[in-house]
């Protein structure tokens, strides 16, 4: 009797369940089954750095997930030749960046930045910035290892449809990764602020000079560059790798593709007529200074500088995503409606230790946003207002304020 009461309960449960995945939502029961995630784990090609020195290298045609897929997460960190990682006291990651080009047949091997204007084309994101800044898919910094950059299903970013690639082009990607090695540097903070004064420049690499107020920042850490070291010290050349982890899934009709944005504080913008109507134009600095309280004076209780900008959103949509950029001395950078209703906050994670991922007094981290699907509507032609947050207990110099966000143009 208990044999047949078990052989009877489980038929029950069997068809119980075979009722309830019947009555879900065909799409519902089509994504659990399509949405078979791939991953893959890649190494860009090495960059050798000894005490002191600046590698901010572009690799082009990198090792990339091919055909009409959706993008998942891209996760990265610099690793030596045995693939154990780096910590950011020894080498520090300025930046990385995931960069998408159409460059003409036949010429796809060739280094990017020798190709000439009509052989390449930018894929660039759906931002606002202009004249080649801020164009990558992904791109994190010292934060990368503790930083989600996961995208929720069902949504993805869609690369390589062929209905997109311009004729007699192939789609690449390119790889930006700026790397500061601090070991035996006089001021490591200094060094990766890239104060001009450590690197001994007083010109740009194009050899134009510097501004006068131009402390430290990109201008002054370039490739080649090299910044102070302590009297007598003598270290060695490493060969490094960015090792970086892309998942993805093969493209279908039931993802929802998003469109990626970066808005950066120090965007000095303006609206201009033309025959066409009224264009912004965008002028992404990318970097700003921020100078002491006390050197200003205007020390107070926190000795906060506060920046914010507002700018325009040139399409519509719902947030799915968002993340901000910022370096150490960073507390935090949020962006916010018209009405003042808040999109998203982002806030740094400092580590507190001494193994990679939570080295002590670096941005280890920030914190994301995943909205409930819905809840954050942006209009076209809305006007955000973002905010970034620094410390000014002292200056600080080539700092960032940027807001990646993705937007998905209709509801799942």
């Amino acid at each position: 009797m208990l044999r047949e009461m078990k052989t009877f309960n489980l038929g029950w449960l069997l068809f119980a369940a075979v009722l309830l995945i019947s009555a879900l939502p065909f799409s519902q029961a089509s994504r659990t089954k399509q949405h078979k995630v791939k991953t893959g784990v890649f190494r860009s090609p090495q960059f050798v750095l000894g005490p002191g020195s600046v590698a901010n290298k572009l690799f082009s045609n990198i090792d990339f997930p091919r055909g009409h897929i959706a993008l998942k997460s891209f996760d990265a960190e610099v690793v030596d030749e045995s693939g154990n990682p780096i910590p950011l006291y020894d080498t520090y990651l300025h930046h990385w960046l995931v960069l998408k080009f159409y460059v003409r047949k036949g010429l796809e091997n060739q280094d990017i930045s020798k190709l000439n204007n009509s052989d390449y084309i930018s894929g660039r994101n759906s931002g606002i910035c202009q004249d080649g800044a801020l164009d990558q898919f992904f791109g994190l910094g010292s934060e990368t290892r503790r930083t989600k950059t996961h995208i929720p299903d069902p949504y993805g970013i869609e690369t390589g449809n062929p209905t997109k690639i311009p004729s007699g082009f192939v789609e690449i990607w390119g790889l930006n990764v700026h790397a500061i090695d601090t070991r035996g540097v006089e001021d490591r903070t200094g060094c990766t602020e890239c104060r001009c004064d450590l690197y001994n420049v007083t010109k740009e690499e194009d050899g134009t000079p510097l501004s006068p107020n131009y402390d430290g920042g990109l201008s002054c850490c370039y490739d080649g560059t090299k910044c102070r070291l302590k009297d007598g010290f003598i270290g060695i050349e490493r060969n490094l790798y960015l090792q970086y982890t892309v998942k993805w899934i093969d493209m279908n009709s039931l993802i929802v593709p998003v469109n990626i944005y970066i808005f950066d504080v120090s965007d000095i913008w303006k609206k201009s007529r033309n025959s066409t109507g009224i264009n912004s134009e965008h002028n992404c600095q990318v970097e700003y200074q921020v100078e002491s309280c006390r050197a200003t004076g205007s020390a107070n209780d926190k000795c906060i500088d506060a920046k914010s900008v507002s700018l325009e959103m040139p399409f519509g949509g719902y947030l799915v995503y968002g993340v901000a950029h910022q370096h150490a001395g960073g507390t935090g950078s949020a962006l916010y409606g018209k009405d003042g209703r808040s999109l998203c906050s982002s806030i740094p994670i400092y580590g507190t230790g001494e193994e990679a991922g939570n080295e002590s007094g670096y941005i280890v981290g920030m914190s994301t946003c995943y909205p409930k699907p819905g809840t954050k509507k942006i209009s076209k032609g809305e006007t955000l207002i973002l905010e970034s947050n620094y410390s000014s207990i002292k200056q600080h110099t080539g700092v960032m304020g940027l807001f990646y966000i993705l937007v998905a143009e209709t509801l799942a």
